[in-house]
């Protein structure tokens, strides 16, 4: 076998050794695959890039000049009349044409400027040298230069003219903003100089115009706070606005350009609270590392209760409610029956409008007592969950807006999986049929028993018709849930609150019906304005449902499904059941504590 020198670079080893791979009888599966290996010129190619970096690591090479660009820019400018000229005269090489071309590009000037960047460690910003004209009056240790470098991105920081000495201050520091990472700048810190702009006597929205304008480097001179404050305390809450939020609407906030817009129901990252008005929050998702301004839950819910007093807020019982889904045309129906061999129990649709208009009865007791302590939205604190193995399935609300005809879209998620599936089944008073079954259409219990149970707090909801009550049973939903059932449920929205509870965990679904928009048509006969009417005023009365629904209880919805028809409801349905116990969702910090 041939011996390698110590110059053998490591490609030529891998030759020499792929030459002395002969296959014999035992290994020659082996000693092939292991040939073809070593045989392929793309890992060749990388061997020679490997011994070429390790030469010239060994070498620790110097650049041969520093001002590459430089010396490309002068010889492209001596040459390019000479070059002119010459092509005028028709006599210039060809290789010169194409080096002046190759010198003038984009992409080769970059790669010089690289060059001569490494070449001269030139990384760091190029910053200003320190003004000469530092007041004498100060002392060297009580003036404080800072010299920030910002890209096109706000300073991170708000000021504020205090009351009793009118000196400029620091009144925040925004966390992840420049200001924040520098770690030169504090709360409490009198600001006198923006690069070189006396501000004692602007007005901070001037001082804020000035940084804002400022690109690059900014330098502050800056009286440090003779208590210093302590660096922002590590807060990580997540909250769940209940409210949309526009900065740029609201009067009240000290900066508007250091506010956090946001939605109703986008989770929030609050990473500060030390100002009891204004906290610090990211978006959960956002690229942006920097925080904003976001309204505290104590100061909001102090802005609504004001509007509500002022009557400028009207709260949600003073307003007339809309109808909600009815579950069936037919008022004799009782909205159930048998859907590809699967009983389907329900309530039925005269219940619901029977629950709804007795005034007297205890939902409108419940909700007048209510109306004295009325809810604010502003945040709810929240926490991941999954579902785990072993633990019982979410209970899955569904709420609906006129003409969701909730109960079919129930119907076919059992019919079609009634072993993973459930309904409650409904309580009621009235005499048992012929082909009824105890526990399967309904439970059929004595008034006097419904009644202990309705004192007792154990209904959902219920109602009367015809003289019998009806009603749906907590025990009846947790009964489904203890079979390790994903129980389906429709309900009024009223009756969420019940439910947002640790125990059941409830995903809520809002299901609306496509509104039609308005078209133009041709001008009807008058035979024809009788049948269009009531559809023109079905179809407002459907969008007036869905938006009532929206904005009073749209922040407790984990879900919105928009109902064409029956069957891409049911598909929009079944994509967000299957995703209910694999993926992540933000739920109430209460339900995982």
């Amino acid at each position: 076998m041939p011996v390698l020198s110590e110059d053998s670079g490591l490609h030529e080893t891998l030759a020499l050794l792929t030459s002395q791979l002969r296959p014999d009888s035992n290994h020659k599966e082996e000693m092939g695959f292991l040939r073809d290996v070593f045989s392929e010129k793309s890992l060749s190619y990388l061997m020679k890039i490997h011994e070429k970096l390790r030469y010239y690591e060994r070498q620790s090479p110097t650049p041969v000049l520093h001002s590459a660009v430089a010396l490309a820019e002068d010889w492209r400018l001596s040459h390019s009349l000479q070059v002119m000229e010459e092509l005028q005269a028709a006599s210039v090489h060809s290789d010169e044409r194409e080096l002046l071309q190759l010198l003038s590009t984009p992409h080769l000037r970059a790669v010089l400027m690289v060059h001569d960047t490494v070449a001269q460690k030139n990384f760091d910003p190029v910053l200003p040298p320190l003004p000469d004209n530092i007041d004498e009056d100060f002392d060297e240790e009580s003036v404080k230069i800072v010299r920030l470098v910002k890209n096109k991105e706000p300073l991170g920081a708000t000021i504020r003219r205090d009351e009793h000495s009118g000196a400029v201050v620091v009144a925040r520091i925004m966390r992840g903003g420049a200001a924040d990472r520098s770690g030169l700048v504090h709360v409490g810190d009198e600001l006198r100089e923006v690069n070189g702009i006396a501000v004692l006597h602007k007005r901070p929205d001037e001082i804020s115009q000035i940084l804002a304008q400022s690109q690059g480097s900014i330098t502050l001179k800056i009286i440090p706070a003779t208590q210093e404050e302590d660096r922002l305390k590590e807060s990580k809450v997540f909250m769940r606005a209940l409210f949309h939020y526009n900065p740029r609407e609201d009067r009240a906030i000290p900066c508007q350009e250091a506010g956090l817009p946001f939605q109703r129901r986008q989770v929030l990252e609050v990473v500060s609270q030390d100002d009891p008005t204004w906290w610090q929050a990211k978006r959960v998702g956002d690229t942006n590392l920097r925080a904003g301004l976001i309204p505290s839950k104590g100061f909001q819910e102090r802005r609504l209760s004001y509007r509500r007093a002022a009557g400028t807020l009207p709260s949600p019982q003073s307003l007339r409610k809309p109808p909600y889904d009815q579950p069936c045309d037919k008022e004799t129906c009782d909205c159930e029956g048998y859907l590809k061999g699967h009983y389907v129990a329900g309530l039925r649709r005269s219940f619901r409008l029977g629950c709804r208009e007795r005034l007297g009865g205890s939902q409108e007791g419940k909700m007048s007592s209510g109306a004295e302590s009325p809810e604010l939205l502003t945040y709810e604190e929240v926490a991941r969950y999954q579902h785990q193995p072993g633990e019982r399935p979410r209970l899955v609300v569904l709420i609906g807006s006129l003409g969701a005809r909730l109960h079919e879209l129930k119907q076919k998620v059992v019919a079609e999986n009634p072993q993973h599936f459930g309904v409650a089944v409904p309580h009621t008073t009235r005499p048992r049929k012929s082909h009824e079954k105890e526990g399967v259409e309904y439970h059929f219990v004595s008034k006097q028993a419904f009644e202990a149970d309705l004192h007792h707090n154990k209904f959902l909801e219920h109602g009367e018709y015809k003289e019998n009550l009806y009603g749906t049973s907590l025990e009846a939903i947790q009964a489904v849930m203890a079979k390790n059932k994903v129980c389906l449920v429709d309900v009024e929205p009223e009756a969420l609150k019940q439910l947002r509870t640790s125990e059941f965990k409830p995903y809520i679904i809002f299901v609306k019906p496509a509104i039609q928009e308005k078209r133009k048509t041709p001008p009807m006969s008058p035979a024809c304005e009788d049948t269009a009417a009531p559809f023109d005023e079905q179809q407002q009365e459907m969008a007036a449902s869905a938006a009532f629904i929206d904005r009073h209880y749209g922040h407790l919805v984990d879900a919105v499904l928009v109902k064409e028809d029956l069957q891409g409801a049911y598909s929009q349905l079944k994509v967000v059941l299957e995703k209910l116990s694999k993926d992540t969702h933000w739920v109430p910090v209460s339900w995982v504590r």
